[in-house]
């Protein structure tokens, strides 16, 4: 048999496919779509570990998976993004579809879904999820739960003041004090008669006790959390709390702001971005100034703020810059910007040291 003759087989090169994923609490919504933007399929599976096999199946089964985009990586899902990643698939998170393109185009799942694929394929979601799978996550989770902890605090503190102010003369005559921890330490020695609620005394004597009890157990919980959270925080970034003002509480939460894998932000620049303090222009007329977004990690940015405050009143190299900028003209205002703005590449630097693989 010639050459010319032979039966010449062709082997037909593999179908190249995106998804997106439209998350919720109990299910997931996911479209594929092919590299031309040819829509090949969707379905919805359970949020779950089932689930979570049955969509990759489903996405495999029409090609070869080049990326996912995922909506919500950090709450709705989480459990896929970490799935999909052990499973060595690419996954980028995606920003819901804006409200002005809901209104063209409708609101369903399966439109959000291939909204989330149609931004994979045009190269418009590039975004990196958080790696939830170290110790970071670990230090978010103590956190959470330390911060309701410190809120409720707050407000049963604030609820006892408020019921002394309007409580029977007498009962507040013994319960006032100077400081919040007076005023629960005399609130946890009243000795109410519950058979006599009916009474206004006797019942602000057992609400009192009971939200100071509150406040104690909730003082225990917070002690407790703190226990876990600050040599946890000191173990993953000792460079981070090494620096000046930064506290264990405002490393965590600048930690979590940057996640396990900090690589994901392109520079220093990327992480003034994410934490609210890349300065814009904002200058009209003959007005020349510059202020800071408002956008970005609010969190991130109060932790920063409260660094920036600090250093102006204990470090000497702070107080020099600020009484040069002042003499530049500068308000304090935007010399805090400025601190927040320098303590953002220095915290980053930090950062990317501790968590380097």
């Amino acid at each position: 048999m010639t050459i010319e003759s032979a039966v010449q087989q062709v082997v037909e090169p593999a179908v190249v496919v995106v998804a997106g994923v439209d998350t919720h609490q109990r299910t997931h919504h996911v479209v594929v779509l092919d590299e031309r933007g040819s829509r090949v399929g969707d379905r919805q599976v359970d949020n779950s570990s089932d689930g979570y096999r049955q969509l990759l199946d489903f996405v495999a089964g029409r090609g070869l998976i080049v990326r996912v985009g995922v909506e919500s990586t950090g709450s709705y899902g989480a459990g896929l993004t970490r799935f999909l990643r052990e499973a060595g698939v690419e996954v980028v998170e995606v920003n819901r579809p804006a409200r002005q393109s809901r209104a063209i185009a409708g609101k369903s799942d399966p439109i959000d879904a291939e909204s989330a694929a149609r931004q994979v394929l045009s190269g418009v979601a590039t975004a990196v999820p958080k790696d939830t799978t170290g110790q970071v996550e670990a230090i978010r989770v103590l956190k959470v739960a330390r911060d309701a902890a410190v809120k409720a605090k707050t407000a049963a503190l604030g609820q006892i003041r408020d019921l002394i102010l309007t409580a029977p003369a007498e009962l507040r005559a013994s319960v006032d004090a100077p400081t919040a921890r007076a005023r629960v330490k005399a609130c946890l020695g009243l000795r109410p008669d519950p058979t006599r609620a009916g009474d206004p005394a006797q019942a602000a004597k057992i609400a009192l006790r009971s939200l100071a009890r509150r406040v104690r157990d909730l003082e225990t919980e917070i002690a407790e959390l703190d226990a876990a959270l600050t040599p946890l925080v000191a173990r993953v970034a000792p460079t981070l709390v090494g620096l000046r003002q930064v506290g264990t509480h405002t490393a965590a939460q600048l930690l979590v702001t940057a996640g396990q894998n900090p690589d994901r932000l392109r520079s220093e620049a990327a992480f003034a971005r994410l934490t609210g303090t890349a300065p814009l222009p904002a200058s009209s007329g003959k007005t020349r100034r510059m202020r800071l977004s408002r956008g970005g990690d609010r969190q991130a940015n109060r932790a920063l703020h409260i660094i920036a405050v600090g250093r102006l009143r204990t470090d000497e190299r702070s107080r020099q810059y600020a009484a040069r900028r002042t003499a530049e003209g500068l308000s304090k205002k935007d010399i805090i910007r400025c601190l927040k703005r320098y303590a953002a590449r220095e915290i980053f630097t930090a950062i990317r040291t501790d968590l380097a693989p």
